[in-house]
């Protein structure tokens, strides 16, 4: 695993001294040799995680520490908006990754966290990176796969799921491939499922969530769609709920048409509390539904005709909004009370938006307004009380990724290799654009300020010099 050119750290220690240099004063080459160490052990202080550092988890999850997208103002303070590949500004180090995947970077006690997987999908890693260095600490194979079922399109990976932390485990997820809860100091397995079964034909792409003692996963395949709940201690399941979608696409022979693709998504689900108890709200094919997250039981359901979801659901003042997926997916905003029950389709939905909306990158919510971005790079900015659109502008590109927002700029990244920082607010403003290497898929991630980026082939760490 080789470094490349744009690398900041430095070595730690002098040269040690030659016992024939006779010349200098004994007394003086002790309090040279004193000093350096102390100067020595003052650089390596400052380039170590400190105590309240190792104990944080700045970025545990694919979309931050509240889910939301939204950097924390102790890890936005300093962040980047200018950054330049050839001249090396504001990349403090850039590492090579082995393999591919999609899987967002996780941030906790001072390493980087993310998923890997070979491109034929028979070997699946996980990294950890220090923080600070880019140095590689783990770089672990966990499983293998004899014959993984075929991708059938250039856009998915074998590690497309995120993984996501806590202080004492770091839990990775590949879908029905393999589940696994690691040492976050060894990265040793502690338990491991490998026993969920599940066709994805085009490949994994949920990613696992944490509730109290749970681990929650979610699995649309074209064969079973359903969500279970793990116990993170053990892995032992907790519950299982199987959808209740009918996705009315059933040939004459009673056979699911193209072999259950219509059935098929990729969303992670967001948590809320309604009335007391915490919702599991899951975008699904045909039908999006709240679960009770301790029992798994169905509360509510809304019906829609797209497939392929792949947006996790945001809130706002006791709505759901939720994205539908699909070329014509659609952006809607659901009343959630007490008398949010059973099917919802003509009782509960107060606005929605059927053109214009992101397909695969999720829309983050922010001071009232809904900011969002299409696969061909037209950003846009809702308000999320009324649905009402309040600007478009066209950043060009082709988009996967999902946005992040810090310090009221939000950060798009495509698959050219092109951040655009734009303002929020009521008027559509492009900051900066800023130009790597090469693009990504995987959503980006922030923290002490600095930005983190997984393009196709690396890792970069962004932060001002």
């Amino acid at each position: 695993m080789n470094m490349t050119k744009h690398n900041r750290s430095t070595s730690l220690f002098p040269p040690c001294l030659r016992a024939s240099v006779v010349q200098i004063n004994f007394k003086c080459l002790k309090c040279f040799c004193f000093q350096a160490a102390i100067a020595a052990f003052a650089l390596l202080l400052l380039n170590s995680p400190t105590l309240a550092e190792k104990k944080q988890l700045a970025w545990p999850d694919r979309s931050g520490p509240k889910m939301n997208g939204i950097v924390p103002a102790e890890h936005a303070q300093g962040l980047p908006t200018e950054w330049d590949e050839e001249s090396g500004k504001n990349i403090a180090w850039k590492i090579v990754l082995e393999g591919q995947g999609h899987a967002s970077p996780v941030i906790g006690q001072g390493r980087v966290w993310l998923a890997a997987a070979t491109v034929d999908g028979t070997k699946q890693y996980v990294y950890a990176i220090d923080e600070k260095t880019g140095e590689v600490i783990h770089h672990k194979l966990l499983f293998e796969n004899a014959e993984p079922e075929p991708l059938g399109n250039n856009v998915n990976t074998y590690a497309s799921p995120s993984c996501v932390l806590e202080e004492d485990a770091v839990y990775v997820h590949f879908g029905s491939y393999g589940t696994a809860r690691l040492n976050p100091d060894t990265a040793e397995i502690v338990w491991q499922r490998r026993d969920i079964e599940g066709r994805h034909f085009r490949g994994p792409g949920s990613s696992p969530i944490l509730f109290k003692g749970s681990l929650i996963l979610t699995f649309d395949c074209i064969d079973q769609q359903f969500l279970m709940s793990l116990n993170k201690e053990t892995g032992q399941t907790i519950w299982r709920t199987e959808r209740s979608t009918d996705y009315d696409d059933l040939d004459e022979k009673g056979n699911p048409k193209r072999d259950g693709d219509l059935r098929k998504a990729f969303s992670t689900p967001g948590l809320i509390e309604v009335n007391g108890r915490t919702q599991v709200i899951s975008v699904g094919s045909r039908a999006a539904f709240a679960y009770d997250a301790e029992t798994g039981k169905e509360l509510w359901t809304i019906t829609h005709k797209d497939f392929n979801a792949a947006v996790r659901p945001s809130f706002f003042q006791g709505h759901a909004i939720l994205n539908t997926g699909g070329r014509r997916s659609q952006l809607l905003s659901v009343k959630l009370d007490q008398s949010t029950q059973g099917n919802v389709d003509k009782t509960h939905v107060t606005w929605q938006r059927e053109k214009g909306n992101s397909r695969l990158s999720t829309p983050l919510l922010y001071d009232g307004n809904i900011y969002m971005i299409t696969d061909n790079g037209i950003a846009s900015c809702i308000d999320a009380a009324t649905g009402e659109e309040v600007w478009t502008g066209r950043i060009g590109g082709t988009f996967v990724a999902s946005p992040i927002i810090a310090n009221g700029l939000l950060y798009f990244c495509n698959e050219e290799g092109e951040t655009a920082i734009v303002k929020t607010g009521k008027e559509f403003e492009v900051v900066a654009k800023n130009k790597l290497e090469e693009g990504q898929r995987s959503s980006p991630a922030a923290a002490h300020g600095a930005v983190f980026l997984r393009t196709f082939g690396f890792l970069y760490k962004l932060e001002n010099e």
